[in-house]
């Protein structure tokens, strides 16, 4: 990977326990600010709702996504449920650095400190909370996107994850949209602002 630019790319990471707003915050930033752009992920699961290839993943066989692994394709990578894989392309990565935008990644928790840990000080890792686990569930059973089993398995990973909220730069609690809007905002603009 080349860093050779003009000004130093920097990274966004945005992790969260699934049903937290993670998404819904990233397309908010993304609308604020004209130099940030979106890092496709690569998953197995097959797509929910209106999400398409391409948009919102790039949705893989397991064979295919083992053969990514195998060429050295993925900055980081997880299987972050039983026979389900996500993972960060390297080419992603290249395509927004080399049109000269900073990076947004929209990643699993242990991806954000996988993340993390790679870009060091030009990064900024979040971690989207929800109020609690009890508004988790609610959200999730909302989205009507997963069946009852699959949304205990997620709420159940929750849990886990919200411990790992002190490995991140700053944890913005989505309780209130706008509040959490306005906190983010002021967040990424100190670190984006910053001089280099």
């Amino acid at each position: 990977m080349s860093y050779n630019l003009f000004f130093v790319i920097m990274i966004l990471i945005f992790s969260a326990p699934s049903g937290s707003g993670k998404s819904t915050l990233v397309n908010y930033l993304l609308s604020q600010r004209n130099d940030l752009r979106f890092s496709v992920s690569c998953t197995t699961r097959p797509p929910r709702g209106q999400e398409q290839d391409g948009r919102e993943y790039y949705f893989l066989s397991n064979d295919r996504f083992e053969q990514l692994i195998a060429e050295d394709a993925f900055i980081e990578y997880e299987q972050v449920y039983a026979g389900t894989y996500y993972g960060t392309l390297r080419s992603e990565v290249e395509r927004i650095e080399a049109a000269g935008h900073h990076v947004i990644f929209d990643v699993d928790v242990q991806g954000g400190k996988n993340l993390k840990r790679i870009f060091g000080d030009r990064a900024l890792s979040v971690f989207v909370a929800p109020p609690g686990v009890d508004e988790l569930r609610r959200r999730l059973i909302g989205r009507a996107t997963d069946s009852p089993e699959k949304i205990e398995e997620r709420v159940n990973k929750a849990e886990m994850e919200m411990q790992e909220q002190p490995y991140f730069d700053c944890v913005i609690v989505n309780d209130d949209l706008a509040t959490a809007e306005q906190q983010l905002i002021e967040r990424v603009n100190r670190f984006l602002d910053q001089p280099q």
